[in-house]
């Protein structure tokens, strides 16, 4: 073979072998594991479905080249660290996690990086060294929530400029709601409020809750939301409705389900940026060097039906800003 046709053969089968690498790679399974301390992470879950968008900007399509192997305690703490031992024995990459509870398991049980979302203040609560430098295995998003719970506080206010007395229901036993209700008790002070903390640590303790705020009525009701709160949110928007208070909550998907007033983050944008902190993972990046982040987009909702139902006038300067009107 001349010198020149030999040369030939060499590229060619340099760019076959390249173009080889190239499909083997992108046909790669990425299997991430993702851990919810509540419900079922469902492809329609705003965890499964902002996880889905996200990997897909980077080329990862589930059912293709991404698996998710999924756990939820369903409220059921107790089992989330045989939980995180049925992830590392599935041969996930990382691990994804909602809530406080679920992002403790997967940092003390396993050596896997984790992608936190829902953990209220990881450097506050400790599951992380700084925002600039996590350390450890743990990096994911802040919800900033000493900021989010002034904010509610704030709007309530707005609502109702009346308010005086908040009844604050938050699970006593989760650090990362505990915090978030110390924010929230700053800022009421702050405001001019007083607070009743009405701390839960079982279902049983909403009936103990409800009557204390018979005994005494509160102005309002703030909610602070996990897994006990979210699982029982309907006994809470019931009492609510019945006794005419007006109640903020943190997330839109309560309002829908029958609340007054709710601002938080976006939670499917979160799990879409908690994918994007997965995907570097996945192409080498370092958890302990990949800095938190807080989210980008905020949702203002509000429920004039049920506004109406317990005789409260909105504001129509609060209503202009609502991203999400429900009537």
């Amino acid at each position: 073979m001349k010198g020149s046709g030999f040369l030939t053969v060499l590229i060619l089968l340099f760019v076959i072998g390249t173009a080889q690498a190239g499909d083997q790679a992108q046909s790669e399974v990425h299997r991430i594991g993702l851990l919810a301390t509540g419900p079922n992470p469902t492809d329609q879950s705003p965890f499964g479905a902002g996880l889905i968008r996200g990997f897909a900007r980077h080329g990862l399509v589930l059912g293709k080249n991404l698996d998710f192997e999924r756990r939820a305690a369903h409220g059921d703490l107790d089992r989330l660290p045989q939980l995180v031992h049925e992830l590392v024995a599935s041969k996930v990459a990382l691990i994804v996690t909602q809530g406080f509870p679920a992002a403790v398991a997967a940092k003390d049980h396993s050596t896997l990086p984790v992608v936190v979302v829902g953990a209220g203040d990881p450097v506050e609560d400790g599951l992380v060294k700084s925002f600039a430098d996590p350390g450890g295995h743990v990096t994911g998003l802040s919800e900033i929530a000493a900021e989010l719970s002034a904010k509610r506080l704030s709007l309530l206010k707005t609502a109702v400029p009346s308010v005086h007395r908040v009844a604050m229901l938050w699970n006593a036993d989760d650090l990362g709601m505990s915090l978030r209700y110390k924010a929230a008790e700053i800022e009421a002070k702050r405001l001019g409020l007083d607070v009743e903390s009405l701390g839960v640590r079982a279902p049983n303790d909403f009936n103990e809750a409800f009557t204390a705020m018979v005994k005494r009525p509160p102005d309002a009701i703030l909610m602070v939301t996990d897994v006990l709160t979210f699982l029982n949110r309907k006994r809470v928007i019931d009492f609510a409705a019945e006794h005419k208070l007006p109640a903020v909550y943190e997330y839109d998907s309560l309002v829908r389900d029958g609340g007054l007033m709710s601002y938080g983050p976006d939670v499917t944008e979160m799990f879409d940026r908690a994918a994007e902190l997965a995907w570097h993972i996945l192409h080498g990046a370092d958890p302990a060097q990949l800095p938190l982040e807080t989210p980008s987009r905020f949702v203002l909702a509000i429920n004039l039906d049920i506004a109406k139902a317990i005789g409260l006038t909105i504001p129509p300067s609060l209503l202009a800003r609502a991203d999400e009107v429900i009537e």
